[in-house]
């Protein structure tokens, strides 16, 4: 279902969570999922994934994630401060079961969105939390190169700050 290279990466982050103790939780927007599926292809999963938030709308990252809907407004929805908000939302929602997570917020394209179309396409905002450490967070800049590649870009990007996050 994956490429090579993201089924790599997952079984990574499945065998580092499980050699830490860490289960963990995805907070997804642009992605609707895929960071999870990706995650969840690989038998044995479980023991490591607790729950996948996709939170497509302001109102569901508002709702299910806590990220006040204020903030969405004034920042954006593709923003540092929303996938920060949306992963420490997902850790403070799953805190009895999750110890890690990771957030992704984003514009798949074709073309930008936002006001005015400050967005561009291929603007990726990740964020991942760690129960203890500080919540880590990258901005990526894939172009316009269409939605699927963004997407797919997405999640190897995810899959790597849950190693370099769960590494620490």
């Amino acid at each position: 279902m994956f490429e090579e290279a993201i089924e790599m990466q997952a079984r990574a982050v499945l065998d580092l969570c499980r050699a830490k103790g860490l289960h963990l939780a995805t907070a997804e927007s642009l992605t609707g999922g895929l960071i999870a599926g990706a995650l969840t292809a690989i038998a044995g999963s479980s023991d490591v994934v607790d729950r996948a938030f996709v939170t497509y709308s302001y109102e569901a990252k508002s709702q299910l994630l806590g990220v006040p809907y204020a903030l969405v407004a004034a920042c954006g929805a593709v923003s540092e401060e929303v996938a920060r908000r949306m992963a420490e939302g997902a850790l403070a929602h799953a805190r009895d079961r999750v110890q890690l997570t990771v957030a992704v917020t984003g514009v798949a394209g074709p073309g930008a969105s936002g006001p005015h179309g400050v967005n561009p396409a291929g603007l990726v905002h990740l964020a991942s939390a760690r129960e203890g450490f500080t919540t880590l967070h990258r901005e990526c800049r894939f172009g316009d190169v269409g939605r699927g590649a963004v997407r797919l870009a997405t999640v190897r990007e995810a899959l790597a700050l849950l190693l370099e996050q769960a590494a620490r």
